[in-house]
């Protein structure tokens, strides 16, 4: 897995050629189609600062929070779909909690912004 931290405006013009979306948001997943690699995550470096101090930690813990949801949606886990039931946030709160992250991006976000993610064809397939 591959974690890139990339200007907000660049990850803006991934979220609308992948998921049709012009709008920022903080984490983009792209699962590789190859045996052995699960993918990139692409992070908005100044989305992750603002949401750092909002959520009253350091960037490196929020990068982290980040990483970890990418990493599940590499793992094909997905929130927005409703057969998911929840698993990922389960999966998510368990894993910070192990990892010592205090809130996972999931339960932040609340039910109104979890809308704003999904998915988008193959690879790169994007998740948020």
């Amino acid at each position: 897995m591959t974690v890139a931290l990339v200007p907000d405006q660049r990850v803006q013009e991934l979220n609308l050629t992948f998921r049709g979306k012009n709008a920022s948001t903080d984490v983009l997943s792209f699962p590789a189609d190859e045996p052995g690699v699960l993918g990139d995550v692409v992070i908005a470096r100044g989305v992750a600062r603002r949401q750092a101090r909002g959520a009253g930690h350091d960037l490196p813990t929020e990068i982290r929070v980040l990483a970890l949801h990418g990493l599940l949606h590499l793992l094909g886990y997905d929130h927005d779909h409703e057969h998911d039931g929840g698993r990922m946030a389960r999966l998510e709160a368990r894993l910070r909690r192990k990892g010592g992250l205090r809130e996972g991006l999931i339960e932040r976000a609340g039910p109104r912004q979890r809308s704003t993610t999904g998915q988008a064809g193959r690879r790169p397939r994007v998740r948020r």
